[in-house]
């Protein structure tokens, strides 16, 4: 069982928790309330951001040589953070032994708190621990400093690592309609993170989509920033993974193990594009059954919509974020996509 707590007084500030990936969704702001959205992360989970957090801040152009890609970007950002490695997340419910301090509470939110300096304490010792977010369109979060607090007792945790047949079955993905007929929003965040993978991967080649869903998501944003697919030569983005037959296209979408963050393997003449889980098992397995007593099958697009009538956009914010730590973003074609976000302060994408 993996607990973790104060460095200064040792004392414990979880629950007994399970390791899990990152995931792309982490640190999401999807609209502008009212409300903040859901824990990116389930109860009794934790997750580690590889990347530094926090200050000290430094400016891109004042960055050396080789120093932004030492701390993981590839192109220009507003600031990079030279922090420290290792900020750990976690679901509200999960903290224990740490308070709100309002002395360390900042002005900068709008509904709730946010920020990027702790604004919890440890109660036995006053150490400040963590980072609480519940502002108006951020996911629900606790972030534990790196430098304040450390493992104390390690093990695997009450969530056992599922294999992928395990996971198929009981990990049944999340639609992408929530009850008012929206996006959820899981969806434009896992579809912006796998578009930035894809547009890397595909080197801008053209690409046929073959499923109507998969379609759906991916191929406006795809025409809209590279062209739409014309005469000449063709490549095939299909979905593989668990479950399904054997990859037949250029290009395959295959799931991230969510507690893992192993990718699917495919075969070495395809190019692999890595999806979050909870989008890819639905649109790999969620299917209408056929109408009853229709001996003669409905062609595809006769059939009801599985996706929500309103137009989808992916996460802008997630699009660029990924895309600005994958290498093949220096090429010229890519870059020039990268830097339409420029003047929006790399918080909105017009796709």
């Amino acid at each position: 069982m993996t607990v973790f707590g104060c460095r200064t007084c040792v004392a414990a500030l979880t629950v007994h928790v399970s390791r899990v990936a990152l995931p792309v969704h982490a640190d999401q702001k999807y609209g502008n309330g009212p409300g903040s959205l859901a824990p990116a992360l389930e109860p009794g989970t934790f997750a580690v951001d590889p990347l530094p957090s926090g200050s000290p801040w430094r400016p891109w152009a004042e960055l050396e040589a080789g120093e932004a890609e030492a701390l993981g970007w590839y192109v220009p950002r507003l600031g990079v953070s030279a922090g420290p490695t290792g900020q750990v997340l976690l679901a509200p419910g999960d903290i224990r032994g740490a308070v709100i301090d309002p002395a360390l509470v900042g002005d900068t939110a709008c509904c709730g708190l946010n920020g990027g300096e702790p604004n919890m304490v440890c109660e036995s010792c006053g150490t400040p621990v963590a980072i609480r977010i519940d502002d108006c369109g951020l996911r629900q979060a606790i972030w534990l400093e790196p430098l304040a607090t450390r493992v104390i007792e390690d093990g695997p945790g009450p969530h056992p690592v599922l294999d992928w047949a395990d996971l198929i079955e009981q990990r049944p993905g999340i639609p992408p309609s929530e009850p008012s007929g929206g996006w959820h929003p899981l969806w434009p965040a896992a579809i912006g993170s796998a578009l930035a993978h894809l547009l890397a991967t595909s080197g801008g080649k053209p690409l046929v989509i073959p499923d109507r869903q998969v379609a759906g998501v991916f191929q406006p944003a795809l025409d809209r920033l590279v062209g739409p697919v014309g005469a000449g030569p063709k490549h095939t983005l299909v979905l593989a993974g668990p479950g399904l037959p054997d990859d037949d296209g250029d290009f395959a979408l295959i799931p991230e193990h969510p507690q893992t963050g192993e990718h699917w393997p495919v075969a070495p003449s395809v190019k692999p594009v890595p999806l979050a889980w909870n989008a890819w098992r639905y649109l790999a397995f969620h299917r209408d059954p056929k109408p009853a007593g229709r001996s003669i099958p409905l062609p595809p697009e006769a059939l009801p919509a599985l996706l929500p009538g309103y137009r989808f956009e992916p996460d802008g914010r997630i699009f660029l974020k990924v895309l600005a730590r994958l290498p093949e973003v220096r090429q010229p074609w890519l870059r020039a996509i990268y830097e339409r976000g420029r003047p929006y302060s790399y918080s909105f994408y017009i796709f």
